[in-house]
């Protein structure tokens, strides 16, 4: 019997270890199966989530933000242990003491799904399973995934430490609204930082991670008020909240940015920009600044950029320029609209007209006077419209734009054509219609006059304002409105810049022994193409014979600049144009001297600036630093050498010494002769009139055939700053259209501005020369103490003896009553040394007081 019994015992000790050997064989060959081939988990302790890129103006303010996760990675020991608490409590109250896996947590989960015959099978992941599921697996609920969950959750466990894996965690995980990681979620949600955060706010957030869409602040308010309750519960049991604070914040209101309770964070961003958009586009077309040409590394790298933008600046800019373009398209009267419209079954309510407007791509970035709105025609009645607009409340009887304001236009019809002039709002917008408005207000005290229309011109131009020291761009406008066309006109349209590019040739002529008071013949050519005979005339079809070169950049003379291009050559023009930066390969072709090839305003503004500066070299650029997500700078723009800057200290009144490396692409005398030509035009010439600054400042005219280019770009002694203007589509603008006219009012307006907040002075004589006065109109040379409209104190480089009274052709033919003092026929050359120690061949005509005779319109 004894026997039996021990050999009963015997039996089922030997079958229990039996089992227990199998089970721990199939266990170890399971774990073994699914754990050869996991990914390394040893990446997560060099893991760098996806960030935002933040660029910030030169004061510091944040103006712009591009991710495709909106995240802001925030260290462990920078989250409030509230926040942990809460989440902790929410998704694995056990994460501090169990090995990455929780098996009661397991087991319950078993045997509720067995229970609930599958319906209803939830997670018993752990945090640190998540994080292996979020990083290293799929997100497929199948037993395959949890066992390799469970082998890489026990294994990290071992190689980082809790809070590392909380960091992981509270960093990756979506909580909804494109916000990924706790600090991202607080702004959206709360438009808090998270050391802000109250209680039942952070168990707001800690409910989300379940099923964000399914928890939506608005549309499920009172289920995420329930989820909420119960993560202040657990945290409550958890002796993370005392009994007092819990019945406090459960009963806390529940609040959010979506429900209206708090601003948004992106009221504080003003809205994205071509500046911003600028950075983003250039930082994607090169390595210089990031290492990188990617643009996804932009958008998931966290990069800090400081901007070089102004943005008190940059409102100028945008205003000077909207100002022109709709000055020139309401002179069209032409009502164009903006081509959306909204059908009549979703006017019904204003619910429903309200959600349409909202809908519909239409500029909301515009301010002229006034804030624009996008509105709806919602009735039309006797000449006047009754319209619902975006953002403003209805009033009783409702806003209306009355007949009178939309007497000024033609309605363009579908086929193009152009109805009668408007006697009432109804001869333009159709019920439905989808228009701008905005408050017409009284210039006395602002009051409310009534609702005017207004529309985006067709007519687009750009403007680019730089530091003429560091090639700073301190604005930039890119067209009308950047919601409207992302299209940066400044930056990438290719545009024929005409007379603005003169003084690219009149630059290498001064640098290949011309003057200032050289004398080049104005009168009438004809060349000989392969497109056919061509000749060339002035703008305003008249010949002004021998004029120093002086005048003939004041007037912009066509024929005068031809000829000069022709007698300096335009081997020597292209190569002065290519290393000013205007163009990369620039066409020796005559008609190029009068800016026939197209070149962009960014680049002009730049080389203007190297004008300005004396003639150093100058690197246009919207970025002053980038640094990485650690702090590390990884570009700077400013290369410049500070001598003292690692001084422990400097004597009283001391500035510290900066050392400039930038090369010279200009004689100095040669840049002060040009600029002082080109103030000319200004005081006295094509923006005669126009531009009028408080200091000296500088510039030059453009107008391409037909005026479907207009220009001007100028400087003072520190800013340069360009516009252009034109179709995008390029077509004639019209009789009266001229870059004086139009641009130069935009520089204008804008310049005073800048005037008033950075100043500006002479531009500096360099030593080296002596003034000379001369009649500008004759090129004669004058008494010292000559006075008079028609003086001009012209500068000339030490050693050289002016010579009076000779006049030479060019070479080209000319009419036989020209007052020429004397000819000279034209039979050879001479090589000339230029200010970079290269050579050059010219004309035998270069020197002071002569007549040169080039070609060119």
């Amino acid at each position: 019997m004894i026997r039996f019994i021990f050999s009963f015992f015997g039996a089922i000790f030997s079958f229990v270890t039996l089992g227990v050997a199998m089970a721990a064989l199939t266990v170890g060959g399971v774990l073994y199966m699914y754990g050869r081939d996991l990914p390394s988990y040893e990446s997560l302790a060099q893991y760098q989530p996806p960030t935002i890129s933040r660029i910030y103006s030169g004061e510091g303010q944040l103006i712009d933000e591009f991710a495709r996760e909106r995240r802001l990675f925030t260290p462990a020991e920078d989250i409030p242990d509230l926040v942990k608490q809460a989440f902790i409590s929410a998704e694995d109250k056990n994460f501090y003491i169990h090995q990455g896996y929780d098996m009661r947590g397991i087991a319950a989960a078993g045997v509720e799904a067995i229970q609930s015959r599958g319906q209803n099978v939830r997670g018993a992941s752990t945090i640190t399973q998540q994080v292996m599921k979020n990083f290293l697996l799929s997100g497929d609920r199948q037993a395959e995934r949890k066992i390799k969950e469970i082998i890489l959750a026990s294994r990290v466990e071992r190689a980082l430490s809790k809070e590392d894996i909380l960091e992981l965690y509270l960093n990756e995980i979506y909580l909804g609204q494109n916000s990924y990681g706790v600090a991202a979620a607080a702004q959206t949600y709360f438009n808090k930082t998270l050391a802000e955060l109250a209680p039942h706010e952070a168990a707001f957030l800690a409910s989300l991670p379940k099923a964000p869409s399914d928890y939506h602040p608005v549309r499920q308010k009172d289920r995420l008020l329930a989820r909420r309750d119960f993560v202040l519960k657990e945290m409550f049991e958890n002796g993370y909240l005392t009994a007092e604070i819990y019945t406090k914040e459960v009963n806390a209101p529940l609040q959010s940015v979506q429900n209206g309770d708090f601003e948004s964070f992106r009221t504080a961003l003003p809205p994205r920009d071509y500046f911003t958009d600028e950075i983003r586009r250039q930082l994607s077309l090169s390595e210089d600044y990031i290492g990188s040409r990617d643009e996804e590394e932009f958008f998931t790298g966290g990069y800090t950029v400081r901007a070089t933008i102004d943005e008190e600046m940059q409102v100028e800019a945008a205003e000077s320029l909207r100002i022109a373009l709709e000055q020139y398209d309401r002179s069209l009267g032409i009502w164009n609209g903006t081509g959306e419209t909204i059908a009549a079954d979703q006017l019904t309510t204003e619910a429903d007209w309200r959600a349409a407007l909202a809908a519909v791509r239409i500029g909301r970035d515009i301010t002229l006077e006034n804030q624009w709105y996008p509105a709806v025609v919602l009735e039309i009645r006797g000449g006047d419209a009754r319209i619902g607009i975006e953002g403003v409340d209805e009033v009783e009887g409702g806003h209306w734009v009355p007949a009178k304001d939309a007497q000024w236009a033609r309605k363009r019809r579908a086929d193009g054509t152009l109805s009668s002039r408007a006697q009432g709002a109804g001869d333009l917008v159709e019920v439905g219609d989808v228009v701008h408005v905005r408050r017409m207000t009284s210039d006395d005290d602002g009051s409310f006059i009534r609702w005017t229309l207004r529309q985006v011109p067709r007519v687009q131009g750009g403007f680019v304002a730089m530091d003429v020291n560091t090639g700073r761009v301190i604005a930039m406008q890119g067209g009308f409105s950047y919601q409207s066309s992302v299209f940066n006109r400044a930056t990438q349209a290719m545009r024929q810049p005409g007379s603005s590019f003169k003084p690219f040739v009149y630059a290498a002529a001064l640098d290949s022994g011309y003057s200032p008071a050289t004398i080049v013949v104005d009168a009438p050519i004809e060349i000989n193409t392969p497109q056919g005979l061509w000749r060339p005339k002035n703008a305003s079809n008249q010949y002004y014979g021998p004029t120093p070169l002086r005048t003939g950049i004041e007037r912009s003379r066509n024929l005068m600049t031809i000829r000069l291009a022709q007698e300096v050559g335009m081997g020597v023009v292209a190569d002065y144009a290519e290393r000013f930066g205007v163009y990369d390969d620039m066409g020796r072709y005559l008609a190029n001297a009068l800016g026939s090839e197209e070149t962009t305003l960014y680049k002009m503004v730049s080389a203007y600036a190297m004008f300005a500066n004396g003639g150093e070299r100058v690197e246009p650029t919207l970025v002053d630093r980038i640094q990485d997500r650690y702090g590390r700078t990884v570009y700077r723009h400013d290369q410049r050498d500070c001598v003292d800057c690692t001084a422990p200290y400097l004597n009283p009144g001391q500035a510290p010494q900066i050392v400039s490396n930038r090369s010279r692409v200009m004689n100095a005398i040669t840049a002060y002769q040009l600029t002082s030509m080109m103030r000319g035009v200004v005081e006295r010439g094509t923006a005669a009139g126009v531009v009028n600054l408080p200091v000296p400042t500088a510039g030059k005219t453009g107008t391409t055939n037909d005026a479907r280019d207009v220009w001007f770009v100028g400087f003072t002694s520190n800013i340069a700053a360009g516009c252009y203007i034109g179709y995008d589509n390029p077509r004639p603008m019209g009789r009266g259209a001229y870059g004086g006219s139009m641009c130069g009012p935009v520089f204008q307006r804008f310049m005073e501005k800048a005037v008033a907040k950075y100043g500006g002075g002479p531009f500096d004589v360099p030593p080296g020369g002596h003034f000379i006065k001369i009649h500008r109109l004759t090129g004669a040379r004058l008494p010292d103490d000559a006075t008079g409209d028609y003086v001009v104190a012209e500068y000339f480089r030490d050693g050289e003896e002016p010579i009076f009274g000779v006049a030479y052709d060019g070479g080209f033919a000319m009419g036989s009553n020209l007052p020429l003092v004397e000819e000279v026929s034209r039979e050879t050359g001479r090589t000339v040394t230029t200010s970079t120690g290269g050579t050059a061949y010219v004309g035998p005509k270069a020197n002071f007081g002569t007549v040169s005779s080039g070609g060119l319109y």
